[in-house]
C-alpha cells in the first residue's frame, strides 16, 4: 500500500537564527511563509525557491518557553547549532505509523490530540543520523504555488511574529535543490528513504543516490565510512559560494 510520504522541509536549530534569516531572505531571496511560538520552541519557515513552487522550505528553530519543555534547548546544548530534523507530510499518520512499525522502527512522541496536526518522530539511530518527523496536517493549501500566492497577497501566517526583520532580496530567488546526508551503509539508507519513506530514486552514481518526493523536494545519500551519519550540507542552485549558518553548510548545487 502506498502511504503518500512527501518530504516537506528541513529544520535547523540554534539559540539565535537571525543571521540565517537574513542570509535566506537576502542572499537567497527566500520568502518568509509562516512562524509562531510553541511550548519549548519557536519556529518559522523560509521558502527557498521560485514562485511556481520549485524549491524547498527551510525551518529555523529557536528554544522558547524552556521552563515548560526544554527538548530543543537540550539538543542545542549537546550538539550545537545545526540541522535538527526532516519533516515528511503524510495523508494518514495512522497508516504511516503502521508502515514504519512493520519496517521494524519505533516511532516516539506520537501526538494525535490536534485533528489539524498529528505527528510522530523517528530518532536518529533509526533515521540514519537525523530526526524524522511524520506529520498529518489539515486546513493548509497543499500546492506550493497556491501557498506562495497567498503569502504574496496576505503576508506570512504569524502566530505570532517573533523573528527579526528579513533582509531584502539581493537578486533572483535561489532554489534549495536537495539535502545531502552522510551514511556509512548506503544500501540501508536507501532502503529507509526509498523503501520505507517512498522516495523515488532519481539518479545513482558511485557512492551517491539521489531521491525525490512528489512536490520536488530531494535528498542525496552519500556513503562516508569515516564520518558520523546525518545531514552534511544543503545544495542550493543560485548560490555562488559556500556559506555556513546555523551550523549548516550551504553549498552551490
Amino acid at each position: 500500500m502506498t502511504i503518500g510520504f512527501d518530504l516537506d522541509h528541513v529544520a535547523l536549530a540554534a539559540p539565535d537564527t537571525s543571521d540565517a534569516l537574513r542570509f535566506l531572505t537576502g542572499d537567497l531571496a527566500g520568502t518568509v511563509i509562516f512562524g509562531g511560538q510553541s511550548i519549548g520552541f519557536r519556529p518559522m519557515q523560509v521558502w527557498v525557491g521560485t514562485a511556481d513552487g520549485d524549491g524547498m522550505p527551510v525551518e529555523l528553530l529557536e528554544p522558547w518557553a524552556t521552563d515548560q519543555n526544554d527538548f530543543l534547548a537540550r539538543f542545542v546544548a549537546k550538539h550545537g547549532a545545526g540541522p535538527h530534523h526532516l519533516t515528511f507530510k503524510v495523508k494518514s499518520l495512522a497508516d504511516a505509523l503502521e508502515r514504519v512499525r512493520v519496517a521494524g522502527l519505533a516511532p516516539v512522541n506520537v501526538d494525535v490530540s490536534d485533528p489539524e496536526w498529528k505527528e510522530a518522530f523517528l530518532l536518529p539511530k533509526e533515521a540514519h543520523g537525523t530526526v524524522v518527523q511524520l506529520a498529518e496536517s489539515h486546513g493548509h493549501p497543499d500546492g506550493r504555488a497556491e501557498m506562495l500566492r497567498n503569502v504574496a497577497a496576505n503576508g506570512p501566517n504569524m502566530h505570532p511574529r517573533w523573528w527579526s526583520e528579513p533582509a531584502p532580496p539581493a537578486g533572483p530567488p535561489a532554489r534549495l535543490r536537495r539535502v545531502v546526508l552522510r551514511t556509512p551503509v548506503l544500501a540501508d539508507a536507501v532502503e529507509f528513504f526509498a523503501g520505507t519513506l517512498e522516495g523515488v530514486v532519481e539518479r545513482e552514481s558511485d557512492g551517491r543516490v539521489e531521491l525525490v518526493w512528489p512536490r520536488g523536494a530531494r535528498v542525496a545519500l552519500e556513503q562516508h565510512t569515516d564520518a558520523a551519519p546525518g545531514v552534511d550540507r544543503l545544495e542550493v542552485e543560485g548560490l555562488r559560494a559556500e556559506r555556513t549558518f546555523v551550523g549548516t553548510r550551504f553549498v552551490p548545487a
